[in-house]
């Protein structure tokens, strides 16, 4: 079945060699018809396929959308799927309402499943949330998204349902993808038992897991570890974004069988400690941070070198949201209905992957440069043919 969170679809889910197909108009064709065949005139694909186009030369909303497909010409149209008709073979695109109401209607587990960047080959997934603020309404609340990301491009993304949050959704967001070799980083929120067992025994994964107050006694007992005489460490020095940051990794052995030390938890091997001091550079407040994780892998497996660029690429996860809050205005995008929120959002993945993909290090250099030829450079960003 279908692991879209709201409702629930009664077909299966797309398949690994659908999800990996090199056209992304052959990957859609996996997707279900969400409308009647009565009255259809445009094929499901040529939909979001226009939606993805556009969403790359800058729509926000569904109105930029239908005015990016009227304007579209011949071309962009045919190659987009449009059929031509009437005697003088005009294609017309999809209305504005049209494309509303199928990305209001089609499935998002699906569609994020399908635009998403494979995971085959990366060293670590990052999995975190965000709520696209805009969504909220009086009778619900804002619509809350669970994202993977791996280098900087999502892997794929699911709504949490309403009135639960998102330890729910961790294993069915995780579940389609070959994990194997991988190691998966997440918030506290996360450091559950359960997830430890999944990730290690079913899907064959390594995790890295930051303790907090949410487990107060293993915090507890790894804060309580001799740090002080840690020699595997590791210091890393770095400037940008107004500021100078300087991290020191201490990692520790805490099976019992090698060092007598013993964490309470599934498969733990190593205890993390991660100490952080930022100095702002034009007030010069220094603030610093204690940050505690842990992860089954061993001291051959992974440094402390190694473990702080897998806690960097967890922290990297922030600024995809941020890109897309900033960017492409997501929190002050109003579309509350249906599974419009966690599709426009799917949309702008897509582009920020299809954008870092292109080489762009500014996602918002990239969309500039995009719009200079609107109905020509996203679809070649995309790959139609």
């Amino acid at each position: 079945m279908c692991r879209q969170s709201v409702t629930v679809c009664l077909i299966k889910q797309p398949s690994r060699q659908q999800r990996e197909l090199p056209d992304r108009a052959a990957r859609l064709d996996a997707l279900p018809a969400p409308r009647g065949r009565r009255g259809r005139r445009h094929t499901l694909t040529s939909v979001p396929l226009t939606a993805a186009c556009a969403v790359l030369a800058g729509a926000r909303s569904y109105l930029a959308i239908g005015q990016w497909a009227r304007h579209a010409p011949q071309d962009t149209l045919a190659r987009l799927g449009f059929r031509s008709r009437g005697p003088l073979g005009v294609r017309r695109p999809a209305s504005p309402s049209t494309l509303r109401r199928v990305l209001v209607l089609v499935c998002p587990g699906g569609l994020a499943d399908l635009l998403g960047h494979a995971p085959a080959g990366a060293q670590a997934v990052a999995v975190d949330g965000k709520s696209v603020r805009g969504s909220r309404t009086d009778a619900a609340p804002a619509a809350h998204l669970l994202s993977a990301v791996a280098a900087g491009r999502t892997v794929s993304q699911l709504r949490v349902p309403d009135k639960t949050n998102e330890i729910t959704a961790f294993a069915a967001l995780l579940a389609p993808f070959e994990l194997a070799g991988i190691v998966v980083t997440a918030d506290a929120l996360h450091t559950q038992r359960e997830h430890a067992k999944w990730l290690v025994e079913v899907k064959k994964a390594h995790y890295l897991l930051v303790v907090k107050g949410n487990q107060p006694k293993l915090h507890a007992a790894i804060k309580a570890l001799p740090w002080k005489a840690v020699t595997a460490r590791r210091y890393d020095r770095e400037r940008g974004h107004g500021r100078r940051e300087t991290r020191s990794v201490r990692t520790l052995t805490v099976t019992v069988t090698v060092t007598g030390l013993g964490l309470d938890f599934p498969h733990v091997v190593q205890a993390v400690k991660i100490l952080r001091h930022r100095t702002e550079a034009r007030t010069g407040r220094v603030t610093r941070q204690t940050v505690y994780a842990i992860t089954d892998m061993t001291a051959r497996e992974a440094s402390p070198q190694l473990i702080g660029r897998l806690a960097r690429s967890q922290w990297g996860i922030e600024a995809v949201h941020h890109v897309r809050d900033t960017t492409f205005a997501e929190d002050a995008s109003k579309i509350p209905t249906g599974h419009g929120p966690e599709n426009m959002a799917t949309l702008r993945n897509l582009a920020i992957n299809t954008l870092r993909d292109a080489g762009c290090r500014s996602i918002a250099a990239g969309l500039r440069k995009v719009s200079y030829t609107p109905f020509t450079r996203p679809l070649e960003l995309l790959g139609l043919p």
